[in-house]
Protein backbone atom coordinates (compact mmCIF):
# COMPACT_ATOMS: atom_id res chain seq x y z
CA UNK A 1 0.00 0.00 0.00
CA UNK A 2 1.47 3.33 -1.00
CA UNK A 3 2.48 5.77 1.72
CA UNK A 4 1.24 8.81 -0.10
CA UNK A 5 -2.31 9.97 -0.47
CA UNK A 6 -4.59 10.13 -3.37
CA UNK A 7 -7.79 11.39 -4.61
CA UNK A 8 -11.26 10.55 -5.46
CA UNK A 9 -14.40 8.66 -4.43
CA UNK A 10 -17.04 10.21 -2.24
CA UNK A 11 -20.27 10.24 -0.30
CA UNK A 12 -22.80 12.88 -0.24
CA UNK A 13 -24.99 15.44 1.20
CA UNK A 14 -27.55 15.40 -1.58
CA UNK A 15 -30.57 13.15 -1.81
CA UNK A 16 -29.74 9.71 -3.19
CA UNK A 17 -30.88 9.95 -6.78
CA UNK A 18 -32.21 6.88 -8.52
CA UNK A 19 -31.89 8.54 -11.90
CA UNK A 20 -29.94 6.76 -14.60
CA UNK A 21 -27.94 9.01 -16.88
CA UNK A 22 -27.18 8.07 -20.46
CA UNK A 23 -23.70 8.91 -21.72
CA UNK A 24 -23.04 10.74 -24.98
CA UNK A 25 -19.96 8.89 -26.22
CA UNK A 26 -19.10 11.74 -28.57
CA UNK A 27 -18.13 13.82 -25.52
CA UNK A 28 -15.67 11.44 -23.90
CA UNK A 29 -12.59 13.10 -25.35
CA UNK A 30 -10.35 14.72 -22.80
CA UNK A 31 -9.64 18.42 -23.13
CA UNK A 32 -6.02 17.73 -23.86
CA UNK A 33 -5.60 16.84 -27.51
CA UNK A 34 -2.60 14.64 -26.86
CA UNK A 35 -3.16 11.10 -28.18
CA UNK A 36 -4.52 8.73 -25.58
CA UNK A 37 -2.55 5.85 -24.14
CA UNK A 38 -2.23 2.59 -26.04
CA UNK A 39 -4.26 -0.33 -24.77
CA UNK A 40 -3.60 -1.52 -21.23
CA UNK A 41 -0.34 -3.32 -20.71
CA UNK A 42 -0.82 -6.99 -19.89
CA UNK A 43 2.60 -8.61 -20.17
CA UNK A 44 5.09 -5.94 -21.16
CA UNK A 45 6.10 -3.72 -18.21
CA UNK A 46 5.24 -0.06 -17.98
CA UNK A 47 7.96 2.53 -18.33
CA UNK A 48 10.12 2.62 -15.22
CA UNK A 49 11.36 5.99 -13.99
CA UNK A 50 14.84 6.16 -12.45
CA UNK A 51 15.40 5.01 -8.90
CA UNK A 52 16.06 7.58 -6.20
CA UNK A 53 19.61 6.25 -5.87
CA UNK A 54 20.34 7.32 -9.47
CA UNK A 55 19.86 11.03 -8.79
CA UNK A 56 23.04 13.08 -8.97
CA UNK A 57 24.37 14.72 -5.83
CA UNK A 58 24.71 18.21 -7.28
CA UNK A 59 22.71 21.39 -7.90
CA UNK A 60 20.41 19.61 -10.35
CA UNK A 61 19.78 16.84 -7.84
CA UNK A 62 18.96 19.45 -5.19
CA UNK A 63 16.38 21.05 -7.51
CA UNK A 64 14.83 17.66 -8.28
CA UNK A 65 14.56 16.91 -4.56
CA UNK A 66 12.90 20.28 -4.06
CA UNK A 67 10.44 19.52 -6.84
CA UNK A 68 9.59 16.16 -5.33
CA UNK A 69 9.02 17.76 -1.93
CA UNK A 70 6.69 20.38 -3.44
CA UNK A 71 4.88 17.67 -5.41
CA UNK A 72 4.20 15.64 -2.26
CA UNK A 73 3.54 18.54 0.13
CA UNK A 74 2.21 21.22 -2.18
CA UNK A 75 -0.11 22.86 0.32
CA UNK A 76 2.65 23.21 2.92
CA UNK A 77 5.51 24.21 0.62
CA UNK A 78 3.65 26.38 -1.91
CA UNK A 79 0.74 27.74 0.17
CA UNK A 80 0.56 31.02 -1.72
CA UNK A 81 -0.50 29.11 -4.84
CA UNK A 82 -2.85 26.51 -3.33
CA UNK A 83 -6.44 27.44 -2.47
CA UNK A 84 -7.66 24.10 -1.12
CA UNK A 85 -6.21 21.24 0.90
CA UNK A 86 -4.86 19.09 -1.92
CA UNK A 87 -1.35 18.11 -2.98
CA UNK A 88 -0.18 17.09 -6.45
CA UNK A 89 0.35 13.56 -5.19
CA UNK A 90 -3.35 13.13 -4.42
CA UNK A 91 -4.08 12.56 -8.11
CA UNK A 92 -0.62 11.52 -9.34
CA UNK A 93 0.13 8.64 -7.00
CA UNK A 94 3.42 7.29 -5.71
CA UNK A 95 5.15 10.67 -6.09
CA UNK A 96 4.04 10.92 -9.72
CA UNK A 97 5.58 7.56 -10.61
CA UNK A 98 2.60 5.21 -10.74
CA UNK A 99 1.25 4.07 -14.11
CA UNK A 100 -2.46 4.74 -14.73
CA UNK A 101 -2.51 7.67 -12.31
CA UNK A 102 -1.26 10.26 -14.81
CA UNK A 103 2.44 9.81 -13.97
CA UNK A 104 4.84 12.63 -14.66
CA UNK A 105 6.94 10.43 -16.95
CA UNK A 106 3.89 10.04 -19.18
CA UNK A 107 3.15 13.77 -19.29
CA UNK A 108 6.44 15.64 -19.53
CA UNK A 109 7.63 14.13 -22.87
CA UNK A 110 4.30 15.03 -24.55
CA UNK A 111 4.71 18.79 -24.29
CA UNK A 112 4.49 21.32 -25.90
CA UNK A 113 1.01 20.27 -27.03
CA UNK A 114 -2.26 21.83 -28.11
CA UNK A 115 -5.02 21.80 -25.48
CA UNK A 116 -8.62 22.49 -26.30
CA UNK A 117 -9.16 23.68 -22.74
CA UNK A 118 -7.45 26.99 -23.48
CA UNK A 119 -7.29 26.68 -27.27
CA UNK A 120 -3.53 27.07 -27.55
CA UNK A 121 -0.28 25.16 -27.62
CA UNK A 122 0.81 24.77 -24.01
CA UNK A 123 4.26 24.34 -22.59
CA UNK A 124 4.69 21.91 -19.72
CA UNK A 125 4.96 24.89 -17.38
CA UNK A 126 1.60 26.18 -18.59
CA UNK A 127 0.09 22.74 -18.08
CA UNK A 128 1.22 22.77 -14.47
CA UNK A 129 -0.06 26.29 -13.99
CA UNK A 130 -3.46 24.99 -15.05
CA UNK A 131 -3.30 22.37 -12.31
CA UNK A 132 -2.79 25.09 -9.73
CA UNK A 133 -5.74 27.07 -11.10
CA UNK A 134 -8.19 24.17 -11.21
CA UNK A 135 -7.12 21.07 -9.28
CA UNK A 136 -5.55 23.14 -6.50
CA UNK A 137 -8.20 25.89 -6.77
CA UNK A 138 -5.40 28.39 -6.43
CA UNK A 139 -3.19 30.82 -8.30
CA UNK A 140 -0.77 29.72 -11.03
CA UNK A 141 2.87 30.27 -10.04
CA UNK A 142 4.91 32.35 -12.49
CA UNK A 143 6.65 30.25 -15.12
CA UNK A 144 10.05 31.32 -13.80
CA UNK A 145 9.17 30.75 -10.14
CA UNK A 146 11.06 28.28 -7.96
CA UNK A 147 7.91 26.16 -7.71
CA UNK A 148 7.51 25.67 -11.48
CA UNK A 149 11.24 25.25 -12.05
CA UNK A 150 11.53 22.62 -9.32
CA UNK A 151 8.44 20.70 -10.46
CA UNK A 152 9.71 20.80 -14.05
CA UNK A 153 13.11 19.47 -13.01
CA UNK A 154 11.46 16.66 -11.07
CA UNK A 155 9.22 15.77 -14.02
CA UNK A 156 12.18 15.91 -16.43
CA UNK A 157 14.21 13.58 -14.23
CA UNK A 158 11.39 11.07 -13.81
CA UNK A 159 11.12 11.01 -17.62
CA UNK A 160 14.75 9.98 -18.08
CA UNK A 161 14.81 7.51 -20.97
CA UNK A 162 11.18 8.05 -21.99
CA UNK A 163 10.56 8.65 -25.71
CA UNK A 164 9.58 12.16 -26.78
CA UNK A 165 6.06 12.77 -28.13
CA UNK A 166 5.11 9.10 -27.89
CA UNK A 167 2.08 8.25 -25.72
CA UNK A 168 3.20 5.53 -23.33
CA UNK A 169 0.95 2.84 -21.81
CA UNK A 170 -0.24 3.97 -18.40
CA UNK A 171 0.21 7.69 -19.11
CA UNK A 172 -3.43 8.48 -18.29
CA UNK A 173 -6.33 6.70 -16.63
CA UNK A 174 -7.57 4.41 -19.43
CA UNK A 175 -11.22 5.32 -18.86
CA UNK A 176 -13.47 2.27 -18.52
CA UNK A 177 -16.19 1.62 -21.11
CA UNK A 178 -19.46 3.35 -20.37
CA UNK A 179 -21.94 1.04 -18.62
CA UNK A 180 -24.93 -0.16 -20.56
CA UNK A 181 -27.83 2.10 -19.72
CA UNK A 182 -25.60 4.85 -18.34
CA UNK A 183 -24.39 5.66 -14.82
CA UNK A 184 -26.56 5.66 -11.73
CA UNK A 185 -25.96 8.03 -8.81
CA UNK A 186 -27.95 5.97 -6.30
CA UNK A 187 -25.83 2.90 -7.07
CA UNK A 188 -22.77 5.11 -6.74
CA UNK A 189 -23.78 6.12 -3.24
CA UNK A 190 -23.89 2.46 -2.26
CA UNK A 191 -20.42 1.87 -3.73
CA UNK A 192 -19.07 4.89 -1.89
CA UNK A 193 -20.47 3.79 1.46
CA UNK A 194 -19.07 0.30 1.01
CA UNK A 195 -15.69 1.05 -0.54
CA UNK A 196 -14.71 4.68 0.05
CA UNK A 197 -16.24 6.13 3.18
CA UNK A 198 -13.77 4.44 5.52
CA UNK A 199 -10.98 6.64 4.16
CA UNK A 200 -12.69 9.72 2.73
CA UNK A 201 -15.37 10.18 5.36
CA UNK A 202 -19.12 10.08 5.49
CA UNK A 203 -19.43 13.43 3.77
CA UNK A 204 -16.37 13.26 1.53
CA UNK A 205 -14.48 15.49 3.94
CA UNK A 206 -11.30 13.40 4.00
CA UNK A 207 -9.31 12.56 7.10
CA UNK A 208 -6.66 14.47 9.00
CA UNK A 209 -3.88 13.61 11.39
CA UNK A 210 -3.31 16.82 13.26
CA UNK A 211 -3.42 19.65 10.74
CA UNK A 212 -2.52 17.47 7.77
CA UNK A 213 -4.81 15.47 5.51
CA UNK A 214 -3.91 11.81 5.16
CA UNK A 215 -6.90 11.17 2.89
CA UNK A 216 -7.97 14.12 0.75
CA UNK A 217 -11.38 15.78 0.71
CA UNK A 218 -13.32 14.81 -2.38
CA UNK A 219 -15.79 17.66 -2.51
CA UNK A 220 -16.54 20.86 -0.65
CA UNK A 221 -14.42 23.98 -0.26
CA UNK A 222 -11.17 22.07 0.28
CA UNK A 223 -11.35 19.92 -2.86
CA UNK A 224 -10.76 20.53 -6.59
CA UNK A 225 -12.95 23.09 -8.32
CA UNK A 226 -15.48 22.78 -11.14
CA UNK A 227 -12.81 23.53 -13.74
CA UNK A 228 -10.55 20.62 -12.79
CA UNK A 229 -10.28 17.65 -15.11
CA UNK A 230 -11.35 15.33 -12.31
CA UNK A 231 -14.84 16.88 -12.30
CA UNK A 232 -15.45 14.89 -15.49
CA UNK A 233 -17.17 11.65 -14.58
CA UNK A 234 -15.36 9.70 -17.29
CA UNK A 235 -11.95 10.92 -16.07
CA UNK A 236 -12.75 10.24 -12.43
CA UNK A 237 -14.06 6.77 -13.33
CA UNK A 238 -10.71 5.91 -14.92
CA UNK A 239 -8.73 7.14 -11.93
CA UNK A 240 -10.99 5.32 -9.51
CA UNK A 241 -11.01 2.00 -11.32
CA UNK A 242 -7.23 1.88 -11.64
CA UNK A 243 -6.33 3.16 -8.18
CA UNK A 244 -9.17 2.80 -5.70
CA UNK A 245 -9.88 1.58 -3.11
CA UNK A 246 -6.35 2.41 -2.06
CA UNK A 247 -4.21 -0.69 -2.38
CA UNK A 248 -6.98 -2.56 -4.19
CA UNK A 249 -7.12 -0.89 -7.58
CA UNK A 250 -8.61 -2.75 -10.55
CA UNK A 251 -11.25 -4.38 -8.34
CA UNK A 252 -14.27 -2.18 -9.15
CA UNK A 253 -16.32 -3.03 -12.22
CA UNK A 254 -16.84 -0.54 -15.04
CA UNK A 255 -20.33 0.16 -13.74
CA UNK A 256 -19.16 0.66 -10.15
CA UNK A 257 -16.39 3.04 -11.24
CA UNK A 258 -18.76 5.17 -13.33
CA UNK A 259 -21.48 5.16 -10.69
CA UNK A 260 -19.25 6.19 -7.80
CA UNK A 261 -17.51 8.82 -9.95
CA UNK A 262 -20.91 10.31 -10.73
CA UNK A 263 -21.83 10.25 -7.05
CA UNK A 264 -18.61 12.06 -6.15
CA UNK A 265 -19.05 14.66 -8.86
CA UNK A 266 -22.66 15.50 -8.11
CA UNK A 267 -21.50 17.31 -4.99
CA UNK A 268 -20.60 20.96 -4.81
CA UNK A 269 -17.05 22.18 -4.85
CA UNK A 270 -15.36 25.53 -5.50
CA UNK A 271 -16.70 27.43 -8.49
CA UNK A 272 -15.07 27.23 -11.91
CA UNK A 273 -12.72 30.25 -11.94
CA UNK A 274 -13.74 30.83 -15.58
CA UNK A 275 -17.32 31.65 -14.49
CA UNK A 276 -18.85 34.03 -17.04
CA UNK A 277 -20.90 36.97 -15.74
CA UNK A 278 -21.83 34.95 -12.62
CA UNK A 279 -23.94 32.82 -14.96
CA UNK A 280 -23.70 29.02 -14.63
CA UNK A 281 -25.53 28.36 -17.89
CA UNK A 282 -23.22 30.62 -19.90
CA UNK A 283 -20.24 28.92 -18.26
CA UNK A 284 -21.66 25.47 -18.96
CA UNK A 285 -22.16 26.23 -22.64
CA UNK A 286 -18.71 27.76 -23.03
CA UNK A 287 -16.57 25.38 -21.02
CA UNK A 288 -18.51 22.27 -19.98
CA UNK A 289 -20.94 21.29 -22.72
CA UNK A 290 -18.22 19.55 -24.74
CA UNK A 291 -15.92 18.65 -21.87
CA UNK A 292 -16.38 14.94 -21.41
CA UNK A 293 -19.21 13.73 -19.19
CA UNK A 294 -20.00 16.08 -16.32
CA UNK A 295 -22.91 17.41 -14.30
CA UNK A 296 -21.99 21.10 -14.19
CA UNK A 297 -25.01 23.24 -14.94
CA UNK A 298 -27.44 20.32 -14.83
CA UNK A 299 -30.22 19.72 -12.33
CA UNK A 300 -30.17 16.64 -10.06
CA UNK A 301 -32.99 16.02 -7.59
CA UNK A 302 -34.25 19.52 -8.30
CA UNK A 303 -30.90 21.12 -7.37
CA UNK A 304 -28.77 23.06 -9.85
CA UNK A 305 -25.26 21.59 -9.88
CA UNK A 306 -22.33 23.98 -10.18
CA UNK A 307 -23.29 26.71 -7.76
CA UNK A 308 -19.98 26.31 -5.99
CA UNK A 309 -19.06 26.34 -2.32
CA UNK A 310 -18.70 29.45 -0.25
Amino acid sequence: MKTFIRNLLILGALLGSSAIFAVDKSKLEDQTQIPSSPNKVTKAPYFMPPADSELQNNAFGDLVHRGEAIFVNTKALAPQYVGNQLNCVNCHLDRGRLANSSPLWGAYPMYPAYRKKNNKVNTFAERMQGCFSFSMNGTPPPADSEVILALTAYSYWLSTGAPIAKPLPGRGFDEPPTPKGGFNIARGKVVYEKQCMICHGENGEGQKVGANYVFPPLWGKDSYNWGAGMHRINTAAGFIQHNMPLGRGETLSNEEAWDVAAFVNMHERPQDPRLIDSDIEKTRKRFHADDGVNLYGTTVNGILIGQGTK
